[in-house]
């Protein structure tokens, strides 16, 4: 590394990028890590004001590509093609994050001048010519943006980061710390507030709104006048529940949520709940809330908008979902995808029922992002038991109810609650396909679909909450260990039986996944346990359009901010070579079609093909035209035929499942490494 790529913090204006930052993704990189480069942008997008968008000729970018091991330079070295390296076991987003930390100007956290009052660098455990990774340098050269030091950073380096045997090459002055550095989760609060200040981002883009109800101004929402009856702010009802959602009870003189008594007033009262008038960016939002109902199963919650166009600029009321279920004794969490391109309103509207009711509708901990809404969610209750009594290894791993992804793959999750015998006090989860209603019409073996596993931090706000995940995408090339079959092939075919809690036999394919999704230390260190419940967040999607050299095209934001600079070092996965900067040459002639640019990149000749918000072109020449239109339609065609057939085996295994599901013990798995 060169004495610049030390410091805590770069110091100058010309490190800094634009606030839309140009990449490529080259055709190097691994399926999986190009998804995932994909949802780690999504991650700036909804915490900071920092936006990503497909190169188009700018004369500086990032081109991310398969290197060795897990690297970046440090801040915009203003000379082109910028090397980023996701190699080989780099395609966590939490790694991904940090090397784009590196990019945008950050060194480690333990670089910084003041690091030795918090932590002990031990110098003779550190293996042979890697001292350099655990210099500091002096406050002359490196600026900490008057942050306290964090532990908690997603640029800190692990307890046993470049160890030439067992013993750490990190020890935190604070015990309590030693388990907690070396997070690749997601970004802490003072990483969030050290990269807001250093490119003066005043919000975050897809960011909307969050309210967990704690103030007295319910976060500007409104009681409209086209109803009957109002939602009132409590913080406890006799039937239920007995605490908000937010604080569980923890917190004296505090705990809000906002309730709809159906106990009194007559059949169809109503009481309508508005938020303040809101203003979409990108034409997609997810909504997302906890609902508690201790009323009557027939009483109502309907999520909706209230849209203002110039044809209508009072506001047209359209309700979206009815929020369906029995009446339970716990906060129930819920997704809605609101599709919005004018300004609007979110409207809750419960409607009393016939039925006797002792209590009523509630909602808390609401926030709203223009991000994609999770497909499914599989709720784990009493996980507390679990963790006290499930054995290490196949005895105590469980299953997800099935699920279906938006191309009709039948697939269920596992989860190890403690380990696997070689991983003890891990949770480990994996992915399996399973046998469904489409399989005769569907492409096997199974290409290119990217199942991601979220475990939430149910912190109330959602820019402040580090979730942990993993995503596996099915290769159709990919061989199981022991035979010559695919390992994404037919679960008819490749896959061994099992059976549903209610009896109904079916085949579950190999599974991928880790065994070593997160610690139980770091699994208690956050709210990933709240009412003594976890929620695990599902999608499976198509990611195939990301085989040609041009990503997925998604909305970019454009903000008039201005930046500043700072910087960090590499990850400890360190490149054989320098991670030097490398300026394109172009060539003499032009060979790329369709006004790509050509550039000579390992003294080969490589065409950046133009891409725009809704296509772009692909092939060694730029020669082919792809769109979103085009994908649509191939997924829409692909699945008419048999929706009708899924929804149904969906619906009444749906309802199966609510009253008889309970978890099983099955096997087979096979190991993806993990960090």
């Amino acid at each position: 590394l060169s004495w610049m790529q030390e410091r805590n913090s770069i110091i100058g204006d010309n490190y800094r990028w634009p606030h839309v930052i140009p990449y490529v993704l080259e055709d190097s990189l691994e399926m999986n890590a190009k998804g995932l480069i994909l949802k780690a942008f999504e991650q700036y997008r909804l915490k900071t004001c920092i936006d990503f968008k497909p190169w188009e000729g700018e004369k500086n970018y990032i081109s991310v590509f398969k290197g060795n091991g897990c690297w970046s330079s440090v801040g915009n070295r203003q000379e082109g093609l910028q090397q980023l390296s996701i190699g080989a076991n780099c395609d966590k987003i939490g790694t991904i994050q940090h090397e784009f930390m590196h990019a945008l100007g950050f060194w480690h956290e333990q670089s910084r001048s003041d690091r030795d009052d918090y932590v002990s660098i031990m110098w003779d455990r550190i293996q042979a010519g890697k001292d350099h990774n655990f210099n500091k340098y002096d406050d002359k050269t490196s600026d900490s943006l008057n942050v306290p030091y964090d532990y908690t950073s997603v640029m800190h380096y692990s307890q046993n980061a470049f160890r030439n045997g067992t013993e750490p090459t990190i020890v935190t002055n604070i015990p309590d710390f030693m388990d907690v550095i070396g997070q690749r989760m997601d970004f802490s609060d003072y990483d969030l507030q050290k990269l807001n200040r250093l490119y003066n981002c005043a919000s975050s883009l897809s960011f909307m709104d969050t309210c967990s109800f704690e103030l007295e101004n319910i976060c500007g929402m409104i009681q409209s006048s086209d109803d009957n009856s109002d939602w009132q702010r409590l913080s406890h009802v006799p039937a239920g529940p007995n605490t908000d959602h937010t604080n569980m009870g923890e917190c004296k003189d505090s705990g809000y949520f906002m309730h709809f008594n159906t106990s009194a007033g007559a059949e169809g009262s109503t009481a309508i709940l508005e938020s303040r008038i809101l203003y979409p960016k990108r034409g997609f939002q997810c909504l997302q809330f906890y609902f508690y109902n201790s009323g009557h199963e027939s009483d109502q919650l309907y999520v909706g908008v209230r849209e203002y166009t110039s044809a209508h600029p009072n506001g047209t009321l359209r309700l979206i979902e009815e929020i369906k279920g029995s009446p339970e004794n716990y906060w129930q969490l819920h997704h809605v995808s609101l599709n919005v391109t004018s300004k609007f309103r979110v409207v809750f509207q419960g409607v009393r029922g016939r039925g006797l009711s002792n209590g009523g509708l509630s909602i808390d901990d609401i926030n709203l992002s223009e991000t994609q809404c999770p497909h499914h969610v599989w709720h784990i209750r009493n996980f507390t038991h679990l963790l006290n009594t499930s054995p290490a290894g196949e005895a105590g791993k469980i299953y997800s109810p099935p699920f279906y992804s938006s191309k009709g793959y039948a697939f269920q999750v596992s989860l190890y609650v403690n380990g696997t015998t070689d991983n003890p006090f891990n949770l480990g989860m994996h992915l399996y396909l399973i046998s469904g209603a489409n399989d005769d019409q569907l492409q096997w073996p199974c290409a290119w679909q990217q199942g991601t596993m979220i475990l939430l931090d149910q912190h109330p706000d959602i820019r402040h909450r580090m979730s942990n995940q993993r995503s596996i995408t099915t290769d159709p090339l990919k061989l199981s260990d022991s035979s010559s079959t695919y390992f994404w092939d037919r679960p008819d075919k490749v896959g061994s039986t099992a059976s549903f809690p209610n009896g109904t036999q079916f085949k579950r394919g190999p599974g991928s996944g880790t065994n070593t999704f997160l610690t139980h230390q770091r699994l208690r260190s956050r709210n990933f346990i709240k009412e003594d419940g976890v929620y695990i967040l599902l999608t499976m999607e198509d990611i195939s359009h990301l085989l040609s050299t041009q990503p997925s095209v998604s909305p970019t934001f454009v903000m008039n901010t201005s930046t500043t600079p700072i910087t960090t070092t590499t990850s400890p996965v360190t490149p054989s070579k320098e991670p030097d900067t490398e300026v394109p040459n172009f060539c003499p002639d032009n060979p790329c079609e369709n006004d790509g640019v050509c550039v000579v990149v390992d003294r080969e000749p490589v065409c950046r093909c133009p891409a725009g918000d809704n296509w772009w072109y692909m092939g060694a020449k730029c020669e082919r035209k792809g769109s979103t239109q085009e994908n649509t339609v191939i997924a829409v065609s692909s699945t008419i035929a048999v929706f009708v057939v899924m929804l149904i085996v969906t619906i009444t295994t749906a309802v199966c499942l609510k009253k008889k599901y309970s978890k099983g013990k099955k096997n087979g798995e096979s190991r993806h490494q993990a960090e």
